[in-house]
């Protein structure tokens, strides 16, 4: 423990971003990081506790007050050793994650838990100012082969975990470069993908082989892939994305939040977009269905390519503005939050269904909704609260249903759970074919980055034992 009452005499303080007016001119991150003295005076701030909830509280177990007594005391190098030893990429987990670490955290009670994920993220991005982020070559190769079919934060942490056991491993992408979401979903002012790039360059001297533009079960049949590798792992994600099934769902401007988003990424990259139909929210008033991260992504997207409005509409009642801490706490709490994109000017509106998309001449010009009841009444709608929204782009960020059927997961046959997610269970990750095991959204259903890098991590572990009958990889 770096101070022992240091949590009594330090006050919370975190990173701050730069001002809404001046973000919405670009793409690039605008988080500002705390210097080196305040991250030092933050470490300073945990407890130690003698049952670490925050341990409990982050889906990979980061052995958080450790680093925070190394940050305290100065000990940069030791951190991000310590904080690697059960995270592959802290550097995105530190960028994107919301940190349920922190809603763990004892000083939580209070409202002013350890900024657990600034330190975090400043301890990664000094371990690789420094240079002390260096690939960890095997000395020794087994001879067995894996394919990992996805390149997200689950297919990676897989592929680099199994690399290290001495595997020879493919990553297979769909898309032209690797990343999945993390490059083609999160927009680049989150997270900018240079910090894909230099891990998929300390992945490759690892031993770690990725072949982009090839889509298994497409361009590469399931049988192939069976045929060549010893052991297969499902790390596609879930992107079978739920629709909005009402009049008017097929004007021209109602389009997935997953159809427009990855347009912007690609941009950003001077990535070329293909054929499909380009679409930019500029001049636009723009309607997001979905309150979730995927609609706040689109929120501050629109923004920066120049919409006239964004209103996000939420099917769910307004959550309350704090929490129950005696009845939540130390699990993650419903209450009010207000992203940075949400920050940057969006109308919220909370118990609205959409009941018709109206258009003219094939496109959209208006939304019809109505106030609904909450969950436990069914979302009913409430008579007499009808009411329309101008709307010249309506994209639908409602979440994912399941991972896409159509292909390798129907040509494998492999037995789905009832939400229609491929059936592994978390102890083995195994599928019901031998050989072929699931990880990340594509087993659990859509979630965050960390639980994919989690869940990226164990099946590793489970498909090295299946190849060697025993393995030395973390759990």
């Amino acid at each position: 423990m770096g101070k022992v009452t240091g949590f009594l005499e330090i006050a919370r303080k975190d990173r701050h971003y730069r001002p809404a007016e001046e973000r919405v001119k670009h793409f690039r991150e605008f988080v500002v990081p705390l210097p080196e003295d305040e991250l030092k005076s933050q470490g300073a701030r945990c407890m130690d506790c003698g049952i670490p909830y925050c341990h409990q509280g982050c889906p990979v177990n980061n052995i958080i007050p450790d680093w925070n007594d190394l940050v305290y005391s100065g000990k940069w190098r030791e951190a991000s050793e310590v904080l690697h030893s059960t995270n592959n990429f802290p550097e995105f987990t530190g960028r994107v994650c919301p940190a349920p670490c922190e809603a763990a955290c004892t000083l939580n009670i209070d409202d002013s838990s350890v900024t657990i994920k600034t330190i975090e993220c400043a301890i990664v991005d000094r371990a690789f100012s420094e240079g002390w982020i260096e690939p960890q070559i095997p000395k020794h190769r087994t001879g067995k082969t894996v394919a990992v079919v996805g390149s997200g934060p689950a297919g990676l942490a897989a592929a680099q975990q199994l690399a290290r056991a001495g595997h020879r491993v493919h990553v297979f992408e769909k898309n032209a470069k690797m990343g999945g979401l993390l490059r083609y979903g999160i927009p680049d002012f989150k997270m900018e993908k240079h910090l894909i790039d230099r891990r998929l360059s300390q992945m490759q001297t690892e031993g770690v082989m990725f072949v982009g533009g090839i889509h298994v079960g497409i361009d590469k049949s399931v049988d192939d892939l069976l045929a060549e590798y010893d052991a297969v792992v499902l790390a596609g994600g879930a992107e079978a994305p739920r629709d909005l099934p009402v009049p008017g769902r097929d004007l021209d401007g109602v389009m997935y939040a997953m159809d427009f988003l990855p347009q912007q990424n690609r941009r950003v990259s001077n990535e070329p977009l293909g054929d499909i139909e380009e679409v930019t929210a500029e001049g636009k008033h723009v309607v997001v269905i979905g309150g979730g991260d995927t609609g706040s992504d689109c929120i501050g997207t629109s923004f920066r390519q120049g919409a006239l409005s964004v209103t996000q509409l939420e099917i769910m009642p307004a959550p309350p503005e704090r929490e129950n801490k005696a009845l939540t706490w130390p699990d993650w709490p419903l209450k009010m939050r207000t992203s940075s994109s949400q920050a940057e000017g969006a109308e919220r509106d909370f118990s609205v269904v959409t009941t018709a998309v109206r258009g003219e001449n094939g496109k959209v010009v208006a939304i019809e909704c109505a106030r609904c009841e909450g969950p436990e009444k069914g979302f009913a709608r409430i008579e007499g609260s009808e009411f329309e929204l101008k709307a010249d782009l309506v994209l639908l960020a409602m979440g994912f249903v399941s991972p896409v059927h159509e292909g390798m997961i129907d040509d494998l046959a492999v037995e789905k759970d009832q939400r229609g997610n491929v059936l592994a269970n978390m102890e083995d990750y195994q599928t019901s074919c031998a050989n072929v095991f699931a990880c990340g959204d594509m087993r659990r259903g859509q979630s965050l980055v960390v639980w994919a890098i989690r869940e990226g991590r164990q099946c590793a572990r489970s498909v090295d034992e299946f190849l060697m009958g025993s393995t030395l990889l973390p759990r």
